[in-house]
């Protein structure tokens, strides 16, 4: 099915300023709201975790493909079955050549060994490798986690800092009891009240919202004009899988941090759909990386800057508590919330990169 009749359109975080919401809007608009200000009125985000045991820094390099499946015989059908634990290595193979792309075109990025886990480590009895850096230069790089639990998940999460408005991006693909669980988003910089989206594919105007309609329209055409142009909604539009269905939203603030062009949907185990996942992952991390290289992209000092560093503080914040639910029910009430803190990297204020 193709996933263009399956986009999300959420919000992306919550709002510098609190605002209020007209009584006439309906409730789901009126809870997010609550959500925000209660949000803003409290920034103590879950304490994050900084032991790791003592881990040398990954060296990147571009690994060999990963191997191809074995030949079908004439009589295989399409939809052939993916073993989850070649799958998954296959993913992380994926991954680490993304990663070493990222790695050598963004030459001050550094690693945090601190925040390492080397694979060593298990999560639900899974050998756990999670690579952690960022760039406090003028690429700007917050956070990057490269994460893979063996036969579990493979994901990769950027936040960027606060010197340009490029999307953050996430990019998870697990695997439980036999069935894909596939997210891709990139994440915009601005609140666009995406989760007021009506059926219709229109939002709440001015009659609704007053003057602040205006404000969340334009941010909507700024990422639509900037990122989410015809080219790349045409490419994620275009991603086909099979027997693939959307899966609900774990949270409020999954809601909240979703992108207009999420894609979240579960389908079968098959080499067509890892297939596919290898080649969308490896495309959206290509995208992301030419919009950090472009330095068209960067706020102007002062004002811009300052807020978009209080912003994305809030959007870090939000963004873990989104992901909690999720790890905890894949992982389990322990492994879940310990796994879901180090994929989300450093929750306080000020770590938001070194650009701040």
């Amino acid at each position: 099915m193709k996933i263009g009749s399956l986009f999300l359109f959420f919000a992306s975080n919550v709002v510098v300023d609190a605002f209020v919401v007209p009584s006439q809007l309906d409730s789901s608009i009126a809870r997010s709201s609550r959500l925000f200000n209660d949000y803003l009125s409290s920034l103590s985000g879950p304490p994050s975790s900084n032991s790791s045991p003592s881990y040398s820094p990954p060296s990147y390099s571009p690994p060999p493909p990963p191997p191809p499946p074995p030949p079908s015989s004439p009589n295989s059908p399409t939809g052939s079955s993916a073993d989850s634990t070649d799958a998954i290595a296959r993913l992380d193979a994926s991954q680490a050549g993304i990663m070493g792309n990222i790695v050598s075109s963004i030459p001050d990025l550094a690693s945090k060994p601190e925040f390492c886990y080397s694979g060593q480590e298990t999560i639900s009895g899974c050998s756990t490798k999670l690579d952690a850096f960022d760039a406090p230069g003028p690429s700007n790089i917050a956070w990057m986690s490269s994460l893979c639990v063996a036969s579990k998940i493979s994901s990769l999460t950027i936040f960027n800092g606060p010197l340009t408005d490029v999307p953050h991006l996430t990019s998870r693909c697990a695997i439980l009891d036999g069935s894909i669980k596939f997210f891709l988003d990139f994440r915009p910089r601005s609140y666009g009240a995406y989760e007021t989206v009506r059926p219709d594919g229109t939002y709440p105007g001015p009659e609704e919202l007053g003057r602040q309609a205006f404000e969340y329209s334009g941010a909507r055409k700024q990422f639509e004009t900037n990122f989410g142009t015809p080219e790349v909604s045409g490419f994620l539009s275009s991603l086909s899988f099979e027997s693939a269905v959307p899966n609900g939203v774990s949270s409020e603030f999954d809601t909240l941090t979703r992108g207009p062009l999420a894609i979240d949907v579960s389908m079968p185990a098959t080499e067509l759909n890892l297939n596919t996942i290898l080649m969308a992952r490896e495309k959206a991390a290509a995208i992301w990386l030419n919009w950090v290289l472009d330095g068209s992209h960067g706020h102007r000092p002062g004002a811009p800057v300052n807020t978009q560093y209080v912003y994305d503080s809030k959007y870090k914040q939000n963004a873990y508590s989104a992901l909690l639910p999720i790890y905890s029910d894949w992982f389990g009430p322990t492994d879940g919330p310990k796994l879901a803190a180090a994929d989300s990297g450093p929750l306080d204020e000020g770590y938001v990169g070194g650009g701040s």
